[in-house]
């Protein structure tokens, strides 16, 4: 029901190997199916979807999730999304409004 795009500079391999470092913690999910370019991860706080496609010098990375924008996957995601870097160098991080 809600989806969320972020480029990085990560290669879609780091992008899912950051995932499921940080998903089944953070959230609570267990990878479900995963393909060279994407993985799904479900459990009780609901199903996300993720893709990474390299276009270029980024990676553009999708999360389709199955919750309301307000619910606390949704919340996680962005998160996680926030976290992955844009530009090569940059170290990434926890958002302003995130305890670091």
């Amino acid at each position: 029901m809600a989806g969320y795009q972020r480029k990085t500079a990560f290669a879609p391999n780091e992008v899912l190997e950051r995932a499921e470092a940080h998903l089944p913690e953070f959230i609570g999910l267990k990878k479900s199916r995963q393909t060279p370019h994407g993985a799904t991860y479900a459990g009780q706080e609901g199903t996300v979807v993720l893709s990474a496609h390299r276009h270029g010098p980024y990676t553009e990375v999708v999360a389709e999730t199955d919750r309301l924008r307000t619910s606390r996957i949704d919340y996680e995601i962005q998160r996680f999304l926030n976290e992955l870097p844009y530009e090569p160098g940059d170290a990434g991080g926890p958002g302003s409004g995130d305890p670091a």
